[in-house]
Parts: structure tokens; C-alpha cells; sequence
């Protein structure tokens, strides 16, 4: 079976809700991340053309969808891609919240299905589920959950669920729901995408290795009748040369002690999401060979969960990388750098123009001057990189 390649893509970045800083692993040069500079994060991502946000989600992140309804207000096209925790929200909760949001933001909310990965965590939210309990309790909240988007009346009697007359008195501005994004490496992951999302999403692997998770989730949905469309989760770091985004990839580790590290691995190997474990497969702790395929870096891992590559390179070959992804049938990118808020400017600056963006919002809202005038006299010609 053949995924298409695909033509266009969206590009979403990333709002770090559990902090930003220079540096990995270390307070050195750390940000107080307040809503004023979450606002300044949405601001650039709306300006400059991004196709929405991420909003992670975690005891770790200030909640998601009160930071996405303070900034709602703030941007005009942004979209907030918001999670819903099945287990610790009903379905009909998450549906009205999901309804309302919607349609307080004209239509601008994405939806992240999120299992959660970490069973100290879960705990500590008051989910004593194995892992794959947890996905059956998602599956039945999501039946649950469209159904009542949808405009049903809704009974439903799960081994996990109950619901009695379920209704939803306000719909969604989007029909018959906000699209629902989700991520799960595990086969029983993919089974409840094959039966119910409409985006699948993957971690950062070597694009010969998303190619095959792909594929083995479109066969699944396949058979079940259904298919869906494909996004990735990375970080980027890009720089005018090649051996300047090295040096920037190498300087985010170094305040990063052995000891922090360790800390680090030791947490993420009592979790138990498949896609977690695959991520550390990719430098299994140690600061060696963190190039795991062309200009795809693995050093972020080392101490940050969940995403934990990144491309690493001038415009012109993060943007090759981008496309070897399109090719095996991503069309959605989420990405972050660190600082978020610099690292926004300099990727949609330096990139995008070199990229078949879906919605090109950033160029054809510009109307400030574009450089700065020369000698006081005339505007500097725009023009798209590789253009003489």
C-alpha cells in the first residue's frame, strides 16, 4: 500500500505552556513564561502565517484550554490545537467545552486526543488504567464524544462509560466536529485512530521509519473503511549556514549535567507510550551519535518528553527534510525551537518561503515595510531565496 506524497502542507508551531529558556535541561537562560509572553508566542504565529498552535497538555503545562481562550482573543487566524484527556473528562463535559470554544472562536479550534503516557502522572490525575485499558476507555469516549458533537441524542452503556440522554444543546461551528488530532504507536493506539480521528500523528523518526508507522496505521483503517491524513511533531533548528545550526543544536546541551540527564532517562523508563519508548530507542541516554538520519537530530530527547527530534540545517536543506516527509504523506508539521518565540520569526522567515504552504497567510497579510529602506531613498526588493 502507497501513501500519497503530499502537494501543500500546514505548518502549526508550539506555545511552551511548561516553560521556555535558552538552553536544555538548565534554568540558565530561562523565560518567565507568563501569559503576556504566551501572547507574544500566538501574536508572531498569527502574523507571520502559521496555520495555529499546539498547546501541550500535562501536570507539567498551565491547562490548555483556559491559555487558548485568553488568547483567542488576541489573534485573528490562528488555530489552537487543544487536548481532551479521555479518563479525566466525561464526554459530554469535553463536548460542551469543545462546542463552546468553537464557536467563541469563529471555527479556529483543532482537538488533541491525548492518553497520556505516564503512569505516575495518571495516578497522581486519578487514572489507574493500564495502557491498554486507557485506549479502551478512549474509544468509548470518543463514540461518545462525535456522537454528541454531532448533534445526537446519545445513550450509551460501555464497560468504561455510561451515558443517559446525552445531549448537546449548542453545536460546533465545525461540522460535524473540530478535526480530531491524534497520536498512538501502539497497536492498540492505532486501532482507536483507525476507528475514530480524522489526523494521525508521529513523533520525529527517520523519515524511512514514518513511512512504515504510516502505512501500518492506513492498512488498519483501511480495512475498517476509513482513512485519515498524516502530521508530525518536531523541533527545528535553522540558522543561515549548515555548521551554524550544528553549533546552535550542540550549544543547547551545554549546561546540561550527567546528573539532570540521568534524572531524565530514569523518568521517561517508567513510562509506558510505545511512542515514548521509541523516541529514547533513537539515543538511549547518551550524548553519542545524536544524528540519527540526515539532519535529524535526537538531542532534545535527552531531556524532554514526548517530541524529541529535531531538523537541524540552512533553510535549504531543512526545507529538503520537510519535503522527504511530504513525500511518505505528511501534511502537517507542528514545530518548535527554543527560544519559542525567536525561533518562530527565524523558521517562517528563512523557510517558508522555500515551502508549498497550504495557507499562506504571512505574505499576503504583509503591510509594513519589508526591510529596512536603503540609503533612505528606496525599498529593498523582495524577493523568494534562490531567486537572482
Amino acid at each position: 500500500m502507497t501513501i500519497a506524497p503530499a502537494t501543500t502542507a500546514n505548518f502549526l508551531w508550539f506555545l511552551p505552556t511548561h516553560g521556555d529558556g535558552r538552553y536544555l535541561g538548565s534554568s540558565v537562560g530561562g523565560r518567565d513564561v507568563d501569559l503576556s509572553y504566551l501572547r507574544q508566542i500566538a501574536e508572531a504565529s498569527d502574523r507571520l502565517g502559521y496555520y495555529g498552535v499546539l498547546l501541550p497538555t500535562g501536570r507539567s503545562c498551565e491547562d490548555s484550554w483556559v491559555i487558548a481562550s485568553a488568547l483567542l482573543p488576541q489573534t485573528r487566524d490562528l488555530r489552537f490545537l487543544v487536548a481532551v484527556r479521555p479518563g479525566l473528562l466525561s464526554p459530554a463535559v469535553a463536548a460542551r467545552m469543545t462546542a463552546t470554544l468553537d464557536r467563541i472562536s469563529d471555527g479556529r479550534l483543532l482537538i488533541n486526543v491525548v492518553t497520556g503516557g505516564d503512569p505516575v502522572e495518571n495516578k497522581g490525575d486519578g487514572v489507574f488504567l493500564s495502557h491498554d485499558e486507557r485506549y479502551a476507555v478512549t474509544k468509548e469516549f470518543l463514540e461518545v464524544y462525535k456522537a454528541l458533537l454531532a448533534g445526537g441524542r446519545v445513550d450509551f452503556n460501555g464497560q468504561h462509560i455510561q451515558i443517559e440522554d446525552g445531549r448537546l444543546m449548542f453545536p460546533p461551528l465545525q461540522k460535524p466536529h473540530p478535526p480530531l488530532y491524534f497520536g498512538g504507536s501502539s497497536d492498540a493506539g492505532i486501532a482507536v485512530a483507525a476507528e475514530t480521528i480524522d489526523k494521525y500523528l508521529t513523533w520525529g523518526e527517520p523519515p524511512g521509519e514514518v513511512a512504515k508507522k504510516l502505512e501500518a496505521a492506513q492498512k488498519v483503517a483501511n480495512a475498517r473503511g476509513r482513512s485519515f491524513s498524516f502530521g508530525i511533531r518536531l523541533h527545528v533548528i535553522v540558522r543561515e549556514t549548515n555548521d551554524e545550526a550544528w553549533r546552535a543544536a550542540n550549544d543547547l546541551l551545554k549546561h546540561l549535567d550527567n546528573q539532570t540527564l540521568a534524572s531524565a532517562q530514569k523518568t521517561f523508563e517508567r513510562m509506558d507510550s510505545v511512542g515514548q519508548k521509541r523516541m529514547l530507542a533513537l539515543h538511549g541516554g547518551s550524548r553519542e551519535k545524536l544524528e540519527v538520519s540526515p539532519n535529524l537530530w535526537a538531542g532534545v530527547g535527552l531531556v524532554r518528553g514526548g517530541a524529541g527530534t529535531a531538523l537541524v540545517g540552512d533553510p535549504e536543506t531543512v526545507a529538503e527534510r520537510i519535503k522527504e516527509y511530504m513525500l511518505v504523506g505528511i501534511d502537517t508539521f507542528i514545530f518548535s525551537g527554543y527560544p519559542h518565540l525567536e525561533e518562530a520569526y527565524r523558521f517562517a522567515e528563512l523557510v517558508f518561503p522555500l515551502l508549498p504552504l497550504a495557507h499562506d497567510r504571512g505574505h499576503s497579510r504583509r503591510h509594513g515595510p519589508i526591510g529596512e529602506a536603503i540609503a533612505n531613498d528606496f525599498a529593498p526588493a523582495e524577493r523568494r531565496r534562490g531567486q537572482s
